[in-house]
């Protein structure tokens, strides 16, 4: 919300600077974006004298010309304005100066068909103070030269830029700014002169009859407007014009600048319509799926949730959201009707979504603006119309009916200090909420509040505790520390939230970089990680390549990558911790860890070294991720099964699958698919993982026994060596279990340290050798004991593997 500080004086009579209005805007809760100069962009514009203009030896619509801006010197400039000539006064823009009409910046010696131009006169266009381009601003005789021209037409006013909770729907208008202020002690509120205008006549549009069906939502409550006949249009006065400049609107004519004005000085969204071309019976009611050309001159498809009005030919209006370009007003405009209406708040809100429209009268109404200020908005606009444009005013067309909160909440005073620890009288309490437009009524301890129309949002005694508050100020809120606790203190976290904390240190700790990247993905790459389905495409995507949510977290974090090499970096790590959406349903948002690696980006780091080849990343550093945040998050990848499943993006045979029994998937590893990685434009070989946060089992509340502490034992462990023959499909995993669970007492580590395959040892056989670890700790090992558990371990790998001992 952008207002000036003279449209805030308007309202609000105060000597206050614009840096104490800043700082109280912000205490009471309207919070201080950015407080700027008006004409801050055309600082670097000058009033400027044309003591000669010629024609152009080598052009016909070009001028040589002799600019005086103040500097002492004549400058020459060229210029192309059918108006440009002796005499004239102009605004001059000096080389170096950005010119934001038409954005760049104006370069020294330039030669324009042979002629030498160091400036540019500019038009209102160029400055963005208008449309005109077809020639340069024209100043006034008197025009001090060398003057900024930011000074000489008074655009050096301040810009508040405020933001605005969903709730304050009062304050989207500049009055209800200066109301909050008043009542801070920052001034006098004016009042605003809301009374009717006199009629001349019956209204040749009748009030507006409601034609909904039964079972149809109504987004209109009240419908008011008014037939104002003969207005003479045209561009709005400079006064009018400049405001609205300043704040970011551009000036069209005069009735569509007197609603802007009604718009965003009360926070009253109008709408005006051209009345000579609405043919036959204006009417209220709901789309019926016909098509809408907005003023944004876009189309829209109106259905039976959205209100329109509407006459004999279809919709001139989408209710509360934005005008038809049927019905808009011209400068060629004769005969007007003014509407003003009262809309439901949350229907304009989903009408808005729907259409995605974004509108300054959808911003509003959806924040509940006041419905008391139907008809006296109507009677203010039609007054400014009358003093800008004349014009008869008709009789008010007026259908359905004022709608208001009627709240009454009974308020226990010391609620103040219960909840905010302030010491606030009565008498000032009762002060604050008068000064805010509250009625107070009663005595004692508990008063009745009677909620004033313009505050829907106040409904309950802790909504009056805030409103003390943020007048009497936050900053004088006590500050005093909680009592120290004596017991340790509950577990704060979540089970989720401690998961998604313990896997971004385990993978940063393994040297990846976290991203953040989208939730929304292009419905091809939805479609290749196993999403893309209806019930997940977005009915307003935000871009193209953003419709759908994603299924993984896999497609940002490889765009990612792909950026990188396109910029040359070619060995990135990355990864992410996020949502992913599995169905439209709430069960089916889920939590994923995930990570690539790309190049040789590899855990002992990435790129060429004298000490060796530089390694392509493969499925065993993608597992070893994943198992490093089982491993953190305290399941052991070596308990769990581990299966030749990959998933649909991996490498057949590449890649596999984590899993607690059959049905509960942990997550899945291996290195992206070559024809999906040539898809997506990677070079490969990538490796990657997923590991749902959600599927590990809860931990228990209550531990079954107590971790027993560390004992390191004093006694040398011994290493023993087997090899074993069998066939090439036996996985290494039932090898590794099989001989830990020769004996579990002795047997501390067991891992693989050759594979062998020949043609010697048979067809489809190989050769596995394993290196075991015998950790003993009552005594040393004799032989006998050693070789007692070796033949223990050939025996159990044997039977389960159906190999044998390679001698």
């Amino acid at each position: 919300m952008k207002f000036t500080l003279d449209w805030l004086k308007d309202h609000l009579d105060t000597q206050a600077s614009a840096d104490e209005i800043g700082t109280a805007l912000t205490m009471i809760g309207l919070e201080v974006e950015s407080i700027d100069s008006q004409g801050k962009a055309l600082d670097g514009f000058v009033v400027a004298h044309v003591v000669e203009a010629k024609r152009h030896p080598n052009s016909d619509h070009l001028s040589v010309c002799k600019v005086d801006a103040g500097t002492g010197e004549l400058i020459d400039v060229v210029c192309g304005a059918p108006n440009c000539r002796t005499g004239m006064k102009s605004v001059f823009a000096f080389p170096g100066t950005y010119i934001p009409g038409k954005d760049f910046e104006l370069k020294a010696g330039v030669v324009i068909r042979g002629a030498p131009s160091n400036g540019m006169l500019c038009s209102g266009a160029e400055l963005e103070l208008s449309n005109d381009h077809d020639g340069i601003l024209e100043l006034p005789a008197e025009a001090p030269v060398g003057t900024k021209y930011v000074d000489y037409a008074g655009l050096d006013g301040v810009v508040f830029d405020i933001s605005i909770t969903p709730n304050r729907g009062d304050a989207t208008g500049v009055y209800g700014i200066a109301r909050d202020l008043a009542a801070f002690g920052l001034g006098t509120l004016k009042t605003t002169d809301f009374t009717p205008v006199p009629s001349q006549g019956p209204s040749p549009i009748l009030p507006l009859p409601h034609r909904f069906a039964a079972d149809e939502p109504k987004a209109i409550r009240k419908f008011a407007g008014r037939y104002i006949r003969g207005v003479r249009n045209g561009p709005s006065p400079d006064w009018l014009q400049q405001r609205l400049r300043a704040v970011g609107l551009r000036p069209i004519n005069a009735i569509v600048d007197i609603t802007n004005l009604v718009s965003l000085g009360w926070g009253r969204p109008l709408h005006a319509y051209d009345a000579d071309r609405v043919e036959g019976e204006m009417v209220l009611r709901n789309g019926r799926g016909e098509e809408f050309d907005a003023l944004d001159n876009k189309i829209y498809r109106i259905d039976e949730t959205m209100t329109v009005i509407a006459d004999d030919r279809g919709p001139l209006c989408l209710g509360g959201v934005m005008g038809g370009i049927r019905s808009g007003v011209t400068e060629a405009t004769v005969n007007v009707f003014m509407e003003c209406a009262s809309w439901d708040p949350q229907l304009i809100a989903r009408t808005g979504r729907k259409t995605g429209i974004v509108s300054d009268a959808r911003y509003r109404l959806e924040r509940s603006v006041d419905p008391a200020l139907t008809e006296p908005g109507m009677e203010l606009a039609t007054r400014l119309v009358l003093e800008l444009c004349g014009g008869e005013p008709m009789e008010p067309a007026i259908s359905g009916e004022d709608v208001f909160p009627e709240t009454v909440v009974d308020f226990p005073l010391a609620e103040v200090r219960r909840l905010t620890g302030l010491e606030v009288s009565a008498a000032e309490i009762e002060a604050i909420l008068t000064r805010l437009g509250f009625g107070v009524e009663g005595g004692g301890e508990v008063r009745k509040v009677q909620v004033p129309s313009w505050r829907p949002d106040v409904t309950q005694k802790a909504d009056l505790v805030e409103e003390v508050m943020r007048m009497v100020g936050v900053d004088k809120v006590p500050v005093e520390p909680l009592l120290r606790l004596d017991h340790v203190a509950p577990r704060m976290l979540t089970t989720i939230q401690n998961r998604r904390r313990i896997a971004r240190r385990a993978l940063a700790a393994r040297g990846l970089d976290e991203a953040v990247t989208w939730s929304f993905i292009s419905h091809d790459d939805a479609v290749r990680f196993g999403g893309g389905s209806a019930d997940r495409q977005l009915a307003n995507a935000i871009a193209s390549d953003m419709t759908d949510m994603r299924p993984s977290l896999l497609p940002g974090l490889l765009a990612g990558a792909r950026r990188n090499a396109n910029r040359g970096f070619e060995d990135v790590a990355l990864f992410e911790v996020g949502q992913i959406f599995l169905s439209d349903r709430p069960e089916g948002q889920h939590t994923h860890a995930s990570g690539v690696r790309t190049g040789t980006a590899k855990l002992t780091g990435a790129g060429r070294h004298w000490s060796g080849k530089a390694e392509a990343v493969s499925v065993w550093d993608a597992k070893a991720d994943l198992a490093a945040v089982l491993d953190a998050l305290g399941v052991d990848i070596d308990k769990a099964q581990v299966l030749a499943e990959p998933a649909r993006w991996s490498h057949p045979g590449r890649g596999g699958r984590v899993a607690l029994g059959p049905k509960l998937t942990l997550g899945w590893f291996g290195e992206l698919h070559p024809a999906l990685a040539a898809e997506l434009d990677i070079d490969g070989p990538v490796a990657a993982f997923e590991i749902d946060l959600d599927a590990l089992p809860e931990p228990r509340r209550k531990a079954t026994r107590t971790k027993p502490a560390l004992e390191l034992s004093p006694f040398q462990p011994v290493s023993r060596d087997f090899a074993f023959v069998m066939d090439r499909d036996v996985p290494a995993a039932s090898i590794l279990r099989a001989a830990r669970g020769a004996d579990k007492a002795l047997i501390s580590d067991v891992g693989i340290f050759d594979v062998f395959e020949g043609t010697h040892l048979g067809a489809g056989r190989k050769s596995v050798a394993i290196e075991v670890t015998l950790q003993p700790h009552e005594r040393t090992l004799t032989d006998e004991e050693i070789d007692k558990v070796a033949a223990a371990v050939v025996a159990a790998v044997t039977k389960s593997t159906g190999g044998e001992l390679r001698t």
